[in-house]
């Protein structure tokens, strides 16, 4: 059946399929008789919805965050179209994310078929086989691919991390070509490894929201940590050199207020805080 779009749903219409639950309260009315309000949600926007029958057991069946599949119609009240559900129930079965969330207009595929290209650009014998690792690791390959590279400011929608994680690293070579002084290997595997803590930081599977670890952690020190995990199964990779690409992903940000822990102290950082500050705006 085909979803019908939020923003097409017009008085009269009959509604019938799967909408994500925003929110959801009880109330009374002038009779007491309970009634249910919901705020109905996919890509397009949020309706307001109403259930005035079963509502005691039609409310213990989902809760905020579900899937609902609904039957109802949908009619206007003080200038606000709104859906009078006669049918709900929580769908339990698998679901096209992009329906309730934004995602890249670009082509993933192609998008990480062109940032592994600049990986293999490092050549650096210890900076390349730690990209590798990552570029190798099915199970971070598909979060990277789907993430988001924020919940609300920038890129913040399916894809949005490595649409962003791209960019910054195609300006990377830019700028590095530009500025002859500047270590090329060590900007681009900052380049790309500088969000990668997202995957992590974020829940993207329905909703954008805040992970245990991303509330605790946030992503900074969270990439930093995934980043100490591979080192330890690469053999005599400098110490120097993981120091300084580490302080890489710690002071992209820039500033203290901005959530950097450390602001950027050689010319490759300051360098990738620029480039991603550019591309975030």
């Amino acid at each position: 059946m085909q979803h019908l779009w939020i923003k097409d749903i017009k008085e009269n219409a009959k509604v019938e399929g799967n909408y994500l639950v925003k929110s959801k309260s009880v109330g009374q009315t002038r009779q007491g008789n309970p009634f249910l309000t919901l705020t109905l949600g996919d890509r397009t926007g949020t309706i307001e919805a109403r259930v005035w029958d079963r509502v005691e057991e039609i409310s213990t069946q989902f809760k905020e965050g579900n899937i609902v599949t609904i039957t109802g119609q949908a009619s206007t009240y003080r200038n606000q179209v709104q859906i009078q559900i006669h049918e709900l129930k929580q769908n339990k079965s698998p679901v096209d994310p992009t329906i309730f969330q934004e995602s890249t207009p670009k082509d993933i595929t192609h998008m990480l078929s062109d940032l592994k290209k600049l990986a293999n650009q490092i050549q650096n014998r210890h900076l390349r086989p730690l990209i590798d690792s990552f570029m190798a690791d099915h199970h971070f390959v598909t979060q990277f691919k789907k993430a988001p590279a924020a919940k609300n400011f920038h890129h913040s929608y399916l894809g949005g991390l490595l649409e962003h994680t791209l960019s910054v690293s195609q300006m990377a070579v830019l700028v590095s070509e530009h500025y002859p002084d500047l270590d090329c290997d060590l900007l681009l595997s900052g380049a790309i490894l500088h969000d990668i803590g997202k995957i992590e930081e974020l829940i993207f599977d329905l909703n954008i929201e805040y992970s245990d670890k991303g509330r605790l952690l946030g992503h900074i020190v969270l990439g930093v940590m995934m980043v100490e995990e591979k080192l330890k199964s690469l053999k005599d990779f400098p110490s120097e050199l993981a120091l300084r690409l580490k302080h890489l992903i710690l002071s992209h940000h820039g500033e203290f207020d901005f959530g950097s822990p450390k602001r950027p102290k050689f010319l490759e950082a300051f360098a990738l805080h620029l480039i991603d500050d550019m591309d975030a705006k």
